[in-house]
């Protein structure tokens, strides 16, 4: 096996292997066999066109206009012209793939569904991925930089998977990218020739080393000895330093909060984490759950509300704790004319998830769920005791979806003083900026509805906040006002600057933390990651209780009592759910035309109903745009034949003129039909040699070529005709007919094996005369640029000097 038959192997194992990454990503893994299929195409394509010995550039052009054609063929083909070609149609459904993949990926959570859009990210990835390693590794004989797409690849399956492209995936790209470069080492020294192999200890010695068979058995082990002791540093020295995170086979990284490390979450109050969550790289799924709402986009899962405002942060009221009831107490401030369903839901917490309380949907009606817990009224939450912590925890929760109208909450009753004594109580610190704020936005307002409505519009869309995770944290009044002046933050600051000012205006508030719906999966159930993590300010109307509101732009959800066009509704009695499987909760919201501003901003319009849907009921494509289409898959055809068609051109142009009037047409044609005889030479392995007479050119291309008889003969006409052109003092009448040429020409393709008739064809050396004479025309173009400026140079000068002495 050739050097560079190992090297394409070793780049196609190395590739195959970093793709193993990308498998925890989809449900199945027939995708990467055809991969694999398409990548062994790609690979034998680049390895015909080297044995070829085309040039590079046209080597990558073919390999890139066969990876194009095979995507098409494999995703494409009913738009393709004739079932083959990438026309404008057949592009167009490429893209349109590519947009739906991307669209299905930020739906779905890991593992997704193989849609066709994803099928076409994931192959079109590995191909492209193939083709660098490839192109470096073994066109270019270069395989240390092909790691770097490999690391690309590995790189982006881990950030996607959310910790599943481990340990295991690692050591097979590591393993994949060090075998290739085993076989460039290998095929480095093979063309050394025979080098020192080591002193032999059966027989022969030293002689025996310098002997030995040219394999060079010492330096390609010691070459797996390195590599292998590098892998091991590259794997153990992070687990020996903590600030490393344990090394790279460490699959859940560390732990964020007070806990002892292995990956959990804890803390207890849900802040310490809050800001951490949202910037963690990769989003690490912390529960799951199935639940048969009516409408997933408003189930958020709510930990604990924060109801005191100290001035320095916000926290928990400490309260009296008791047993959890079978049925939970109705919530505070509820009245019988709310409409209210009754839904169940069923969580699992991950085993990296380590939480002090129970994460619920609000409010909740009845918990199962085993282990020690205690029930907090006031805030509806179970709290775990003696160490109980959501780890690894399955419960179902049977909850009330409460559907307020805005005509309910707007002609809500004053609340008790008690509770508006309690819940708008504000720290003496708070500045004046906060409630004068809050009543210039509010100014107008009929009620504290209409004041709620309005404060949470100016955060999410009038008042021109920026949504930033980065933003320094905290929940004191200085953070308060430094928001309200640069007004960019996140969840946290959105929601406690509302809770704040809605307090200043007599509005009882708190602020709740917990996690936003999350994110639909392919089997019904819906993913809950750390990225989803939130807080939101509850405000209270009496006869609705404890609402939510969502001022955090683009978080969450608006809920739809606070909509520009909410529904009126009557009272309807609560509906409990059916005894079957929980349904599926929707992917996203239906598109509609006239979707509100808010809804907008909070990404709940437009969305494709089915993943990888494409619209087709858009407008035609222009003629306009298939004719740039078509020209465009015409050149991209055609560029690989370039050589070829300037070839073609040079030779009808030198052999075209069969006569003439003068000496020196003769004398021209003579010169032409000789450059013809030593390009095409040049173009079947015999290369020019400028230091030779014309006689010793013609005896050496009879030589290098194999030619005889009539070949022969015409090689010597042509050359003693060049002779005496160069030569004589007066040269007779000369000729070179272009038969002798088309003689030469044919006994040198006779003689050539067939693919270097087929190089001197399609790729024939002799082209690299037009890179030559552009090169030329570019350095007489300098030269006269060079001169021309110092012309100017001198005669400025020459006028300067002049005006002076005038």
């Amino acid at each position: 096996m050739s050097g560079r038959t190992r090297l394409a192997l070793c780049a196609f194992s190395a590739t195959m292997m970093a793709a193993g990454a990308l498998l925890p990503l989809v449900e199945t893994s027939k995708w990467v066999l055809q991969a694999a299929f398409l990548l062994a195409v790609q690979g034998c394509v680049g390895a015909l066109a080297r044995r070829m010995r085309l040039v590079r550039v046209l080597t990558v052009s073919l390999q890139v206009l066969v990876t194009l054609l095979m995507l098409t063929l494999t995703f494409a083909r009913e738009h393709a012209l004739f079932g083959l070609l990438p026309g404008p149609q057949a592009v167009q459904r490429l893209a349109e793939l590519l947009t739906a993949g991307a669209d299905d990926v930020s739906r779905y959570a890991i593992p997704a569904p193989a849609t066709d859009g994803i099928r076409l990210m994931l192959i079109g990835g590995v191909l492209l991925i193939g083709l660098a390693v490839d192109v470096l590794a073994v066109t270019f004989r270069a395989a240390a930089p092909a790691g770097l797409p490999l690391l690309a690849l590995y790189s982006v399956a881990a950030g996607l998977s959310d910790g599943g492209a481990g340990g295991l995936w690692f050591l097979l790209a590591a393993c994949g990218y060090l075998l290739l470069l085993l076989a460039e080492g290998r095929d480095r020294l093979s063309r050394w020739g025979r080098v020192f192999g080591g002193v032999s200890r059966t027989s022969g010695g030293l002689a025996a080393g310098l002997e030995g068979s040219g394999r060079a058995l010492a330096p390609v082990r010691t070459g797996r000895r390195i590599g292998v002791v590098a892998l091991g540093i590259a794997l153990a020295v992070p687990a020996a330093l903590p600030a490393l995170d344990g090394g790279l086979l460490e699959g859940t990284g560390g732990g964020s909060g007070r806990g002892s490390g292995g990956g959990t979450i804890s803390a207890v109050n849900p802040l310490v984490s809050l800001q951490n969550n949202l910037n963690q790289p990769e989003n690490r799924e912390v529960m799951s759950y199935r639940t048969n709402s009516r409408n997933p986009q408003d189930f958020y899962l709510r930990i604990q509300a924060l109801d005191q405002f100290s001035g320095g942060e916000w926290r928990p009221s400490t309260r009296r704790l008791r047993d959890v009831p079978d049925r939970l107490p109705q919530p505070a401030g509820l009245a019988g004319d709310v409409a209210v369903t009754e839904i169940r839901t069923n969580i699992s917490s991950s085993r990296s998830y380590q939480q002090t309380y129970l994460p619920l949907p609000y409010p909740a009606s009845e918990v199962d769920i085993q282990g020690r817990w205690r029930f907090e009224p006031e805030g509806r939450t179970l709290v775990g005791d003696d160490g109980q912590t959501t780890r690894g925890a399955r419960y179902e929760v049977s909850s009330l979806v409460v559907e307020p109208t805005a005509a309910q909450l707007a002609g809500s009753l004053e609340p008790r003083s008690d509770l508006v004594r309690e819940y708008t109580r504000v720290p003496p610190s708070l500045p004046d900026v906060v409630e004068e704020t809050a009543r210039r936005v509010t100014d107008g307002a009929a009620n504290d509805y209409e004041r709620a409505v309005r404060l949470q519009d100016w955060f999410a869309t009038e008042g021109g906040f920026r949504y930033d995770t980065t933003v320094t944290s905290g929940t004191g009044t200085a953070a308060i006002e430094r928001f309200l002046k640069d007004k960019e933050g996140f969840c946290v600051h959105f929601s406690f600057s509302m809770a704040a000012m809605a307090r200043t205006l007599g509005i009882p508030a708190r602020v709740a933390v917990g996690f936003t719906p999350g994110t639909a999966q392919a089997d019904g159930s819906v993913s809950v990651g750390l990225r989803d993590a939130h807080a939101w300010p509850e405000l209270f109307f009496e006869g609705v209780g404890w609402t939510r509101f969502e001022p955090t732009p683009s978080r969450g959800s608006t809920p739809a009592y606070t909509r520009p066009d909410a529904p009126s509704q009557d009272p309807s009695a609560p509906a409990l759910p059916t005894d079957g499987a929980s349904a599926a909760p929707t992917a996203a919201p239906s598109a509609s035309e006239s979707c509100p501003a808010q809804m907008r901003q909070q990404g709940e319009c437009g969305a494709s109903p089915v993943p990888g849907a494409v619209d087709s009921a858009g407008p035609g494509t222009s003629a306009g745009t298939v004719v740039l289409w078509a020209l465009g898959s015409l050149l991209v055809l055609t560029l690989p034949l370039m050589p070829m068609l300037w070839r073609l051109r040079a030779r009808g142009r030198r052999l075209g003129s069969s006569g003439g009037r003068t000496a020196a047409d003769a004398a021209a044609r003579v010169m032409a039909a000789w450059r013809e005889i030593t390009d095409t030479a040049w173009d079947h392995g015999i290369p020019p040699d400028e230091s030779q007479t014309p006689r010793k050119a013609a005896a050496r291309v009879v030589r290098l070529g194999g030619l005889d008889g009539a070949a022969a003969a015409a090689v010597h006409r042509v050359a003693g005709a060049v002779e005496q052109v160069l030569y004589a003092p007066e040269p007779g009448p000369v000729s070179a007919p272009a038969e002798d040429v088309e003689t030469v020409r044919a006994g040198l393709r006779a003689s050539a094996g067939r693919w270097d008739r087929l190089r001197a064809t399609l790729a024939p050396r002799s082209a690299i005369r037009v890179i030559w004479a552009v090169s030329d025309r570019r350095a007489e173009f300098g030269r006269r640029w060079s001169d021309r400026v110092g012309r100017d140079r001198w005669a400025a000068r020459l006028r300067r000097l002049s005006r002076e002495q005038g």
